[in-house]
């Protein structure tokens, strides 16, 4: 495995793009807009410039990484990608559309991946001609921060398949944990308790967002909920939310909160707007 195609230029593409040009892997950066890659481009050197001055990244690495990416807007330049990385809108039928497209596209022995965060594999890899070939690689933002990834067994997922994803991954410096395809696989299961409690209290008026994070912290976690949740992005975590609950039946304990809906309907959606639960 040499080279590494991701689909989406996104904060979570970058993050997945720069980890791979990093460990030595070539990168196809793949997006349908020259100025959503330019961006990325961008951000990617300031990662990089970042990592620098905290002493994480030589120069010589960083110029050697920045040489390895190569962006595109046309889609058959990932046929010759060895593992193809999908981080796009976090829509089933998108999904779907693009593994359909790829395994029409690439070599026989391609594997391909999606970074959803609550979506079925096996859903995703129905649409595909080669199901077996398909799994999950959840990554955590900031991508080239976050160790742990998540690996998602779909139902027809084969075992070479799995191993060689956990190899790739070992090789990019993560912490692999395998799972099974349940809705919000482990990490965003626990995570829905986690920011639904927080949500009620703050619905109840027992304690405001800062008191609520304050305390959590206190406690032992980096960020609050509303922190956290600022720095994913507010509609991000709603749509798992939404996926979650649904996928569940409507189990009532992951029911959305009216707060969440009402943070998006105002465009409050965190960092990326410049203003969600903090400015």
């Amino acid at each position: 495995m040499t080279t590494i195609g991701i689909i989406g230029a996104g904060t979570m593409g970058t993050g997945i793009a720069l980890s791979s040009a990093l460990a030595g892997y070539d990168v196809v950066l793949y997006d349908i807009s020259d100025g959503f890659l330019q961006r990325a481009y961008k951000n990617i050197g300031v990662m990089m410039d970042t990592s620098i001055e905290r002493g994480k990244l030589t120069h010589q690495d960083a110029n050697a990484a920045a040489v390895r990416i190569r962006t595109t807007t046309h889609f058959d330049h990932l046929k010759t990608c060895d593992l193809i990385i999908e981080a796009a809108i976090e829509k089933l039928g998108t999904k779907q559309e693009v593994f359909g497209k790829l395994s029409e596209l690439c070599a026989e022995d391609c594997i391909f991946a999606s970074n959803t965060s609550s979506l079925s594999i096996t859903a995703i890899a129905s649409a595909s001609r080669r199901p077996q070939r398909v799994l999950g690689l959840h990554f955590f933002n900031p991508a080239h921060i976050m160790k742990l990834v998540e690996i998602v067994r779909g139902h027809e997922t084969t075992d070479d398949v799995m191993y060689r994803a956990e190899g790739y991954i070992k090789q990019i410096g993560k912490v692999p944990v395998l799972a099974k395809d349940t809705p919000g696989f482990i990490v965003n299961r626990v995570a829905r308790n986690f920011y639904g409690e927080a949500f009620r209290i703050l619905g109840e008026g027992i304690a405001s967002h800062e008191q609520i994070d304050r305390i959590m912290k206190s406690n032992g976690f980096a960020m609050g909920p509303f922190e956290l949740m600022d720095l994913i992005g507010i509609d991000v975590n709603l749509a798992v939310t939404e996926s979650v609950y649904h996928q569940f039946f409507e189990e009532p304990r992951f029911r959305p909160h009216l707060v969440q809906q009402k943070m998006v309907e105002a465009n409050r959606l965190g960092k990326k707007t410049g203003r969600g639960f903090y400015e």
